[in-house]
């Protein structure tokens, strides 16, 4: 990611409610949200309202949408939020923070979906 890229994402989180947007997809994961259903998580706001929000959000890069019957559901890049962390992290300690190191791998790996010994699918 290179630094237009980073301030274009950035820029898009930087309204209260993009960000709180942006949250609710994370914990939503892979699965995501409707429309309506971030509408109404953001105290009933205006269909119009949500829907410019979105918008900002998918064209920074960090949201994706996709058609089910009726609806649209959105949920979050996760791709492109790690590598939003990742702009901000890479250079810890000079760039020789193996925690940090670390964290940037396991970042790239997130897929939106749960892992561990207690998933089952």
């Amino acid at each position: 990611m290179n630094e237009s890229e980073a301030l274009l994402g950035f820029g898009a989180i930087a309204h209260v409610d993009r960000l709180r947007i942006v949250r609710m997809l994370v914990v939503a994961g892979a699965d995501g949200m409707s429309a309506g259903a971030i509408a109404a998580a953001l105290d009933g706001a205006q269909p119009s309202r949500v829907s410019f929000h979105l918008k900002e959000l998918e064209q920074a890069g960090l949201t994706l949408a996709r058609r089910e019957g009726k609806s649209i559901i959105y949920s979050a890049d996760f791709p492109a939020l790690s590598d939003l962390v990742a702009f901000l992290m890479h250079d810890c300690c000079q760039g020789h923070c193996v925690y940090c190191d670390k964290a940037i791998k396991l970042f790239a790996l997130c897929t939106g979906r749960p892992t561990g010994p207690d998933v089952t699918e």
